[in-house]
């Protein structure tokens, strides 16, 4: 009674094509004014109620649902528009079973969220890697002024042990390793410890004897892991030992290159570095299909967990234990769960690259350092210059050999000490003990009645200007290298000495004079770069003058001309020179001799002679053809 003419006329028409569905005559019937009161009656008396559960179940959704789509799947378009338009004039609690539920207002809401969420995650990440990148860089330059600072307080010691090569790996590879680690590994590993953790509390609030299963199936591979970190680390400590030795030999050979192809060395040369090299190679195989295996492994200890949730979760599904909703949420959460373990896997693979390089610079940073002498005097108010030996005993570290045997002497203030001898017998030992660049054992030396182990070692470096042997220049500008950390040097003081060596021509003949750069495009003579040196110490004009052989690689004309200019720098100065060439040492005050560690003659060089001993030897065969 309550359905137009027309809708009246779409259910004869739809009635009569399909017989067959009785479910259709409900549902209209179902639409009737008499039966909604007959159910809003119903439904004011409870016993009313479970008269009418037959019709009510009738009702339910899907079967109403399933009979609509059966309609329209096999009515004309007649029929269907009249059975739609019919459908509009239904009432509202009928209606409401067929009635389309998009809830837009909630879909804008969720995007809405979403949005917010992608875009935290964007400005987190940003976050993160900016975050890592600054720390990362940070503590690398912290490690870096760690052992700058370093180098400056080991023994001389230290640098006799180990090669250049190596400690300069140290500084660069190794510091570079665990910078690039920290960076590539700890974001990574930060995230999938968060959401390790997370996944395993939803898992537990969810299901606990599905986390169970979740975590039992996983443990293997942390039991796996462990052991191949194990057995891998050794071979990430080797592979950095074998770098720093590679990078040892090449600087080694880069050095002395002109030696190697002189004695036609390459091929000798090529030998070492091939070896080295393979020992490299051996240990970064070794290590990287090792550390290698952990992802693979954790791949399939993930998979392995999926299949036991899906096992498991079948098994209390059908005795009712479990919904099939929770299988579902569970599937994912053991994949949240194990998916970090991969990243975890991969960030320790990176971390033990870092920790074998970390093992090397610590083991630096951690080495014996020379005594603290902050409550030591750093300079002496006035310098007389009379230096004395007492009994000085020395031989070098980690070595039973003694080079220097009770060691004695008297250098007056402003005298010119020459100390000769043969090769290896003790004359550089003994200037560098004066200098502490090493620690005597028995005995002591006093500058001006004080022990230099009294004073500070900065005070020592303080009082003597040295010139050696082996010259040293670095990149920088003529003047920057002869002023070397001597403030306020004027030009006309930088010329004079120059002009004493016999240098200053050669400077104005530079491209930018005392302003050029000092660099591969500049070549240096070793006469000039030791002409440089001894113009340096003059510059300096300390109270006491080293020299070790400071003309050995000049000419003969040269040499007269330097030895002149040293002449004056050496007036009212207390100066120390080893010579190999007698003849730069007749006017030295005092010649020590020394043999195997001994003074075995000292005096003057026409007293020496006179006496026919061991001296005399020396220098007539200067003169043997």
């Amino acid at each position: 009674s309550g359905i137009s003419a027309k809708a009246g006329s779409a259910k004869i028409a739809v009635r009569r094509k399909f017989k067959s569905v009785r479910k259709v005559s409900d549902a209209f019937y179902f639409a009737d004014e008499d039966y909604t009161t007959e159910y809003e009656k119903a439904t004011q008396n409870q016993k009313a109620v479970r008269d009418q559960a037959g019709i009510k179940d009738q009702l339910q959704p899907p079967q109403f649902a399933d009979a609509m789509l059966e309609i329209l799947s096999g009515a004309d378009a007649q029929s269907s528009d009249a059975l739609l338009a019919a459908m509009d004039e239904l009432p509202e609690s009928v209606y409401s079973l067929v009635e389309p539920k998009i809830d837009l207002e909630r879909i804008v809401r969720i995007a809405a969220i979403l949005i917010c969420l992608y875009v935290v995650g964007a400005v987190l990440s940003t976050f993160q890697g900016w975050t890592m990148a600054t720390v990362t860089q940070k503590v690398s330059r912290r490690l870096r002024e760690d052992i700058s600072k370093k180098i400056n307080r080991l023994p001389m010691g230290y640098y006799h042990h180990n090669s250049t090569g190596d400690v300069l790996s140290r500084v660069t590879n190794d510091v570079d390793t665990i910078a690039t680690s920290l960076n590539m590994s700890v974001g990574t590993l930060v995230s999938a410890v968060t959401l390790f953790f997370g996944s395993l509390v939803m898992m537990l609030l969810t299901n606990v004897v599905m986390a169970v299963t979740g975590v039992l199936s996983t443990l293997l591979g942390f039991v796996l892991m462990l052991l191949i970190m194990r057995r891998s680390q050794r071979h990430f400590s080797r592979q950095q030992k074998n770098l720093g030795a590679l990078n040892g030999h090449i600087e080694e050979i880069y050095t002395g290159h002109t030696v190697v192809k002189a004695y036609n060395g390459e091929a000798h040369a090529q030998a070492q570095f091939d070896e080295m090299n393979a020992n490299l190679c051996s240990s970064n195989f070794k290590a990287q299909c090792l550390s290698g295996l952990m992802m693979p492994i954790m791949s399939f200890i993930g998979n392995f967990g999926y299949v036991a949730v899906c096992v498991v979760g079948g098994a209390m599904a059908l005795n009712d234990a479990i919904s099939f909703g929770v299988i579902v949420a569970f599937m994912l959460y053991v994949r949240y769960f194990t998916q970090p373990l991969s990243q975890i896997a991969q960030a320790v693979q990176s971390l033990q690259s870092a920790a074998a390089a970390g093992e090397r610079v610590f083991e630096f940073l951690e080495a014996q350092e020379m005594e603290d002498e902050a409550g030591k005097p750093t300079a002496l108010p006035q310098v007389q210059g009379k230096v004395e030996f007492r009994h000085v005993t020395f031989g070098y570290e980690d070595t039973d050999t003694t080079v220097i045997h009770d060691f004695s002497a008297v250098a007056q203030p402003g005298q010119k000490i020459a100390i000769v001898g043969p090769t290896g017998a003790g004359k550089t030992t003994l200037v560098n003990l004066l200098m502490r660049f090493h620690e005597i054992q028995q005995g002591e030396i006093l500058i001006d009645g004080i022990s230099t182990k009294d004073l500070s070692r900065r005070a020592v470096h303080s009082l003597f200007c040295m010139v050696l042997q082996d010259t040293w220049l670095f990149e920088g500008t003529v003047r920057e290298n002869l002023v070397y950390c001597t403030p306020g040097v004027s030009d006309e003081t930088m010329e004079k000495a120059c002009k004493a060596v016999g240098l200053h021509h050669f400077i104005r003949t530079l491209p930018k004079g005392y302003d050029t750069i000092l660099n591969d495009q500049v070549s240096l003579s070793q006469g000039q770069k030791q002409q440089l040196t001894i113009a340096r110490a003059m510059i300096a004009d300390k109270p006491m003058l080293i020299l070790d052989e400071a003309t050995s690689s000049v000419d003969t004309r040269t040499e007269q001309k330097i030895q002149a200019a040293m002449d004056q720098l050496m007036e009212h100065r207390t100066s120390f020179v080893i010579a190999h060439r007698l003849s730069t040492i007749k006017n030295a005050d005092l010649i020590l001799v020394l043999r195997e560690g001994d003074i075995v003659e000292s005096g003057t060089h026409d007293q020496l002679l006179q006496q026919g001993g061991f001296y005399a030897e020396l220098y007539n065969s200067q003169f043997e053809q």
